[in-house]
């Protein structure tokens, strides 16, 4: 039972809290009313999860809106601002988040190779900055239960362009066990066993 040494986080293939960063983009009431491929209270349920995933393991989040200061959407739904009170929100024009300077240049500030994804819609604004961070370099992880499209093929379909150009696909049970990786780091622990019980994906047996 001796676990072997901690590979460098840094270059490890595999997520690490240390490789790691959240972009959480357009969570906003038009998109989730919008949204088709999964219901609007286990999508926002699922991408509360992600958030509290990475505030556990202190991975760095970005967060953005489309169309907010410009009066023609309104910001982020109340139950995830309320998980981000301080973060401050990149607000853009453009479908694509990664043709927004001040977005681009906070990913690329934070110097983290492997970036997790969530957003709305599935086939816009999920696919077209994880196909242009894959363009430049980056790893890609988009978080499948978290995420939702207009309809359930555009949803799958999106995804499976993210995945034919290099994405690796995932899910929230899956993170939190690769942001874990092994249990004899226990500062996270209960947390990371909160979190699963709470989604469901344990279950707990007295």
């Amino acid at each position: 039972m001796t676990s072997a040494a901690r590979r460098d986080p840094v270059t490890d293939a595999l997520l690490t809290p240390e490789n790691s960063a959240l972009l959480v983009i357009d969570y906003q009431p038009t998109q989730i009313n919008a949204t088709n491929s999964i219901a609007p209270h286990t999508l926002i349920q699922n991408v509360s999860m992600t958030i509290r995933l990475a505030q556990l393991y202190h991975v760095p989040i970005i967060l953005s809106t489309v169309n907010v200061q410009n009066g023609r959407n309104q910001d982020t739904v109340p139950q995830l601002r309320a998980l981000l009170p301080d973060q401050p929100s990149y607000d853009r024009t453009s479908i694509n988040a990664w043709q927004d300077q001040d977005f681009y240049q906070a990913v690329r500030a934070l110097d983290r190779s492997h970036l997790v994804m969530c957003a709305l819609w599935t086939e816009a604004c999920l696919t077209f900055p994880a196909l242009d961070a894959l363009a430049e370099g980056y790893q890609v992880f988009p978080v499948v239960d978290a995420v939702g499209g207009t309809s359930t093929l555009a949803h799958e379909t999106g995804l499976r362009r993210i995945e034919a150009a290099g994405g690796e696909l995932t899910t929230n049970a899956q993170l939190a066990c690769e942001w874990q990786r092994d249990w004899n780091r226990t500062d996270t622990v209960p947390g990371f066993v909160d979190l699963l019980l709470a989604a469901g994906d344990f279950v707990k047996l007295d």
